[in-house]
């Protein structure tokens, strides 16, 4: 639980610093020129990125009540905040690297969109199955239904007047 409520709030902390480590990190180790420019413009577009996948995590009502985030985004937020500081040392040595940093990026959003609408779809699912059964009660034989208010028990429905009708063509 720890650990779930720490990324929580190290989401939005990691959108700031990891970004801004990497315009640190590679000219420290050994980038230069105008790689460092380039550098910039990717660390704007990952804080971005970060902060798109920590908004999509928030945006869970689970996650904003309790203030963690899921086992799966745990996992996939650690593999991918890791891998960023590993950029930070090894600009030039592994520029593979970065592709890894932005495959992982595009499964944590997929990840986060997903859970959002699952989250969602689970929530409407609930309280369409409540809107049922408080505004329809299902009638089980003449004059007897379930309770609407969620019990399980049967009472008898003494407004119910089974009235058989005949075909008017007949």
């Amino acid at each position: 639980m720890l650990i779930r409520r720490a990324f929580f709030y190290w989401q939005f902390i990691a959108a700031a610093v990891l970004p801004l480590w990497l315009v640190v990190g590679w000219p420290i180790f050994g980038a230069g020129g105008w790689k460092i420019l380039g550098v910039f413009v990717g660390a704007v577009l990952l804080g971005l990125a970060l902060l798109l996948v920590a908004v999509l995590n928030y945006a869970r009502k689970d996650v904003r009540r309790k203030r963690i985030v899921s086992w799966p985004d745990v996992a996939l937020l650690s593999v991918w905040h890791a891998l960023i500081v590993f950029v930070g040392f090894y600009a030039d040595v592994a520029p593979w690297v970065s592709v890894l940093v932005i495959v992982v990026g595009v499964a944590a959003f997929w990840l986060s969109a997903w859970e959002l609408y699952d989250a969602a779809r689970r929530r409407v699912r609930t309280v369409m199955t409540q809107i049922d059964d408080l505004t329809h009660p299902v009638t089980l034989a003449p004059g007897i239904r379930r309770d609407p208010r969620g019990s399980h028990r049967l009472e008898p429905d003494a407004s119910v007047i089974v009235v058989p009708e005949r075909d008017a063509e007949r």
